[in-house]
């Protein structure tokens, strides 16, 4: 079992999938825990992937469709909101 802490912000930092069948135990800023699986943080973290792409005029893949002399990191999501009851 992992454990994480919420920062004050509302997010927990998660830059990888984590495997399926692992329980993750959140800590919240009020005090409270809660265990969620794996595979539900799974697909939080793909949501906020989804969010950072389409925000930021990239593709599925990753890849930005605008002309930039910037290079853009295809996941530079390291923090995800969480609150208590998400495990559900």
């Amino acid at each position: 079992m992992i454990n994480l802490q919420q920062d004050s912000d509302g997010f927990i930092r998660m830059t990888r999938h984590f495997p399926k069948a692992l329980l993750v135990s959140i800590t919240f800023a009020d005090g409270s825990t809660e265990v969620v699986p794996g595979v539900r943080l799974n697909a939080i973290y793909d949501e906020s992937v989804a969010q950072y792409r389409a925000g930021n005029d990239m593709d599925a893949k990753g890849y930005s469709r605008v002309p930039s002399k910037n290079l853009r990191r295809a996941v530079a999501v390291g923090h995800i909101p969480v609150h208590a009851g998400m495990a559900k």
